[in-house]
């Protein structure tokens, strides 16, 4: 055995406990969560695209999407783990059952892509967020 194949393997644990951990997340995600989401934030700051949020205020900003598309859902399409960042690429969909942005119901179904990067800390909170949702495609989609 060599000296870097404990570390390798070390590395493959890690990345296996950053997996699950946000496997874990973003079952809550899926089931609008929100109480439980925020417990995956550090406190009592997060910071999201490099600005400071509490952890409530995260959660607060999917209750309107939530309330335009109540089937919102995340689907992991890409994920890369490299140390403490995650990377994600994301297959996004919903039915627009509520008001969106001013946008009365239409019953259409959408879809979107999302890339996130999530830094993780001490194995189990993020504490920084780099998101980008088309949001654009979205309103294209209902409009």
């Amino acid at each position: 055995m060599t000296e870097q194949e404990p570390s390798t393997n070390s590395s493959m644990t890690d990345k296996s406990a950053l997996r699950a951990l946000y496997e874990y997340y973003i079952d809550f995600c899926n089931a609008h969560d929100f109480q439980a989401m925020e417990k995956f934030y550090t406190a009592p700051a997060i910071r999201i695209n490099d600005e400071p949020w509490t952890p409530s205020r995260v959660t607060d900003q999917f209750r309107p999407l939530v309330e335009g598309f109540p089937d919102w859902h995340w689907e992991i399409r890409h994920f890369v783990i490299d140390d403490n960042f995650l990377s994600l690429h994301f297959r996004v969909t919903g039915t627009h059952l509520g008001v969106f942005q001013g946008i009365p119901p239409t019953g259409k179904k959408v879809e979107t892509t999302q890339f996130t990067l999530y830094r993780v800390v001490g194995g189990v909170k993020f504490d920084a967020v780099w998101d980008m949702t088309d949001f654009d495609s979205v309103i294209k989609q209902i409009s």
